[in-house]
């Protein structure tokens, strides 16, 4: 859940903005850079271009403004991955975007900086909801708003599931200008909030929309896109183009330009998996105490094979996927 975050004035954020030598309009993003664009039908979806040439590309070749390229390198972004590279210049025209891409792509990073462009450009309070399956994913969301606006005094707001509805509220009332949330609990503010509500919002993001709809949260999205402006801009991210995704993407999207760097049951290279064998009878207690020595300190999540898992693998090692680590 949210730890609530303090809204300050937009004065910081227009502030920011006189400061800059270079505005967003006067960026043009290099022409090979995104993919065609077909609008959806109910036959049809997006179509889908060749990949973009990525050697040499920097987050200003891409239109991003020079404030929030300082931001990327503060960070540590030396370059921008390939779905930043195919969806930052889509989404900086103003067009909505289809993005597919895996976990840990730089996806996050393909939505939220346009968005913060957006806002450098035009300060406003709420103008901003990103969908989220988890409040994991909600809160790691978070910090990278945090992270790239800080310099502008963007404010974020987390609003999800086991945390108190009023301290949630308080924070909602400051006004901040993006607000994170996982579908149910968003629908209970909308429902029962006092002065709450979306109708100025300017972008909506679907970040892993399979697994938003995965998790049965159809109806709640359902009632989100009645009450917020249909004038939006909206970004859907996700790792697989289901059926429902597209369903979705017919309902919530106009004119949207597919971008696609996901390869199917594939994860990007710089993950690392782990399997870790134990006991079936101290599955519990191993779940429960992760901190195995030689465990890396960023290891949060194990994949659990059970003997009879094992046996289905024919007990050997070779019959697991290359590219998991054995530990």
């Amino acid at each position: 859940m949210a730890d609530p975050r303090e809204a300050s004035s937009d004065e910081e954020m227009k502030h920011t903005r006189r400061a800059e030598d270079t505005h967003p309009e006067d960026m043009e993003p290099s022409e090979d850079t995104h993919t065609e664009d077909t609008e959806p039908t109910e036959d049809t979806e997006p179509t889908e271009d060749t990949h973009p040439e990525e050697t040499h590309k920097s987050f200003r070749d891409l239109g991003v403004t020079e404030v929030l390229c300082e931001a990327c390198d503060q960070l540590g972004w030396k370059k921008p991955t390939k779905i930043q590279i195919e969806a930052i210049p889509v989404a900086l025209e103003g067009r909505d975007v289809i993005g597919l891409a895996e976990t840990g792509s730089g996806k996050t990073g393909a939505f939220a900086l346009p968005i913060l462009q957006s806002l450098l450009a035009s300060a406003q309070r709420l103008h901003t909801l990103v969908l989220t399956p988890t409040r994991e994913l909600a809160f790691q969301i978070a910090e990278q708003f945090d992270a790239l606006g800080s310099s502008i005094g963007v404010k974020t707001a987390v609003v999800v599931g086991g945390i108190d509805m009023m301290s949630q509220a308080l924070v909602l009332a400051k006004k901040p200008h993006v607000v994170i949330a996982t579908p149910g609990r968003l629908i209970d503010h909308l429902e029962n909030t006092k002065g709450f509500n979306l109708r100025a919002l300017k972008y909506l993001v679907m970040d892993e929309a399979d697994r938003i709809l995965n998790m049965d949260f159809e109806s709640e999205v359902d009632k989100v896109l009645k009450v917020i402006p249909r004038d939006r801009r909206t970004f859907l991210f996700s790792a697989t183009m289901t059926k429902k995704v597209q369903k979705l993407q017919r309902a919530a999207l106009r004119d949207a330009v597919k971008c696609s760097v996901s390869t199917k049951y594939a994860t990007v290279d710089k993950l690392q998996q782990y399997y870790i064998f134990i006991p079936s009878k101290t599955v519990i207690w191993s779940l429960s105490s992760m901190n195995w020595p030689g465990t890396p300190s960023w290891f949060s999540a194990a994949r659990v094979i059970m003997p009879s898992v094992w046996r289905c693998c024919s007990g050997t090692w070779e019959s697991l996927p290359s590219h998991c680590t054995v530990r």
